[in-house]
């Protein structure tokens, strides 16, 4: 394959190359690194095994949700934060313990690119993106907020920027550039380009190669063809690898499942789509690059089977504030932590120890009315297509959210009814089992309930209901009064039953606070540069064990930035 269109290259290219640098992925990661290659007037081919019509990748299916440091939001609603505490969150909940001061150590550079970027949370991140027309919701929200000690995992403080025009809001602005990059001729895409293969030269990466795959008509997120047509090779002295994680391969997610969860569960719902497949990974291995960390991953604990599926076995988180009374499959109420909101790991191990791969929520209509937003782009429409008066409408009105309803008409993980007995009839019908018992549901829910009766009480569930109340975000929008989930004024009651979400990748390729990608001997491998999921979001596990929340999106926009500006430099 030739030059597919990019005319002349830079003197840091020689004749035989096709372009100054290759990113490989057109995620958001992907696309930040070659919007600021071509800002450095450098000439990208950016290449992705999906068509067209999947330019942004999983950024696009996201809530949007951004970590920012006392943010101008945080101060108008009295949040106190700062970098100090945000970075002991980070740190706190990261756990990072794998040679953190030793150049080979696994958490080495992963921990650097912690505390790089906390400093950019808290720093040029919110006007940088700004600057590019990015807004976010005025209402901050509390995500994975840890409630066991302030020295364990967890946000201190809400954190959650829930971004206008969710994940595509995130990703538009970075597409344009690219697009208008492309329609200039400074880049050129390459859809449907799989890359087999990373090209070294005497140690250094010179290219890829790969299949050309059939043309595709696949709608964005629905799997498209593997039928190779075709072979390629490209040349560039620089090539960027952003092509995500394993969330969408079920088999890698169990081949990596660590032990400390349990074992892996037999059934898992997906949470990505299917070309999330993990495939870069073994090939940039191939290349002599350093894979870290693999055994750590971000899998929700929340997930609701998707009536109305995109991709293979698609499935929808739930995020919930703290109401929601949370069971195990025979229905015993999980021990600290397993609180809606508070440690997705810490309530996943609990679920591993279970023996069981579902829990339930049960809870009621007032509670699901003001407390349950379900993620992603398409399920938040009024936020997505940046109806920001609809969306706090909704919220402070406390209707149910239409994408909500439709699960509870649709969804078959959803139990509905207007008494306990019938409701844990339903339980165990939708499961084939008898494993809830009625007696003691009943006690479970009532010595619950009779700690609502004053303002003492010796359940944390119940004082930490009473700590969002005390947050004035989480009072307006997010939490419903505190009350008994068993009055019948507050119905009818609702039981979920709530399947693991595979998601997000923590480990990955190492890389060096430029974004450089390391070998085994620690060193850089010239000319191969990684950013977003495949390395880890930074430095192999910028995340260490588990994450903040809102960091995700934001770690493909560090890593890509950083990513692309050290590429530039470099093919300087």
């Amino acid at each position: 394959m030739g030059m597919l269109g990019l005319g002349g290259v830079s003197a840091a290219a020689t004749a035989a190359d096709d372009a100054d640098a290759i990113v490989v992925g057109h995620g958001l990661a992907g696309l930040v690194a070659t919007s600021e290659l071509v800002a450095a007037g450098r000439r990208v081919l950016l290449l992705d095994q999906e068509p067209q019509a999947s330019l942004g990748g999983q950024a696009f299916w996201s809530l949007g949700g951004l970590f920012f440091v006392d943010s101008p939001e945080q101060r108008t609603a009295g949040i106190k934060d700062s970098v100090d505490l945000a970075r002991a969150d980070w740190f706190n909940t990261a756990g990072f313990d794998r040679g953190v001061d030793d150049p080979l150590g696994e958490d080495y550079w992963a921990s650097r690119w912690a505390d790089a970027y906390v400093h950019f949370a808290a720093g040029e991140k919110r006007a940088w993106l700004s600057s590019l027309g990015v807004t976010w919701v005025p209402i901050v929200g509390w995500a994975e907020r840890g409630g066991v000690s302030a020295s364990g995992p967890g946000n201190s403080v809400p954190r959650f920027h829930l971004t206008l025009g969710t994940g595509p809001g995130v990703m538009e602005p970075f597409a344009k550039l690219v697009t208008d990059a492309a329609a200039a001729g400074k880049v050129t895409f390459a859809f449907r380009h799989q890359v087999d293969g990373i090209i070294t030269t005497n140690g250094a990466v010179t290219g890829v190669h790969g299949s050309v795959l059939e043309p595709s008509s696949a709608a964005r997120g629905t799997p498209s063809s593997r039928t190779k047509i075709g072979d390629f090779e490209l040349h560039a002295p620089i090539v960027v690898v952003t092509s995500g994680g394993i969330g969408g391969n079920q088999n890698l997610v169990r081949a990596n499942w660590p032990a400390r969860l349990g074992r892996p569960p037999a059934h898992m719902i997906t949470g990505v789509p299917a070309h999330v497949d993990g495939r870069m990974l073994a090939i940039s291995q191939a290349a002599g690059a350093r894979l870290v960390n693999p055994d750590r991953m971000w899998h929700y604990t929340e997930g609701l089977t998707n009536f109305a599926p995109i991709w293979p076995n698609h499935g929808i988180r739930v995020l919930a504030a703290p109401s929601s009374l949370w069971f195990d499959a025979n229905g015993r109420r999980l021990p600290n932590p397993g609180v809606p909101s508070y440690d997705t790991l810490g309530t996943l191990e609990l679920i591993g120890r279970s023996g069981y791969d579902y829990t339930w929520f049960v809870l009621n209509k007032k509670i699901i009315d003001k407390e349950f937003i379900l993620s992603g782009s398409e399920q938040n429409p009024e936020l997505t297509r940046k109806d920001l008066l609809g969306y706090l409408a909704m919220r402070i009105l406390n209707s149910t959210p239409p994408p909500v309803k439709a699960f509870m008409d649709k969804g078959q993980d959803f139990v509905i009814a207007d008494t306990l007995p019938d409701l844990v009839a339903g339980m165990n019908r939708l499961t084939g089992t008898n494993l809830v018992d009625l007696n003691q549901m009943q006690a479970q829910m009532s010595i619950r309930d009779a700690q609502v009766d004053n303002p003492f009480t010796k359940d944390s569930q119940v004082m930490g209901v009473r700590n969002s109340l005390a947050y004035s975000g989480d009072s307006l929008a997010r939490t419903a009064p505190l009350h008994k989930i068993l009055d019948p004024s507050a119905g009818p009651l609702i039981a979920i039953r709530m399947n693991i979400l595979t998601r997000k990748t923590l480990g990955g390729l190492q890389t060096d606070l430029s974004g450089r990608v390391l070998g085994a001997n620690g060193q850089p491998i010239t000319g191969l540069y990684a950013a977003g999921e495949v390395a880890g979001f930074g430095g192999g596990g910028v995340h260490g064990y588990r994450a903040l929340e809102g960091t995700f999106l934001g770690g493909c926009l560090f890593s890509g930035r950083t990513a692309g500006r050290a590429a530039a430099a470099e093919s300087a």
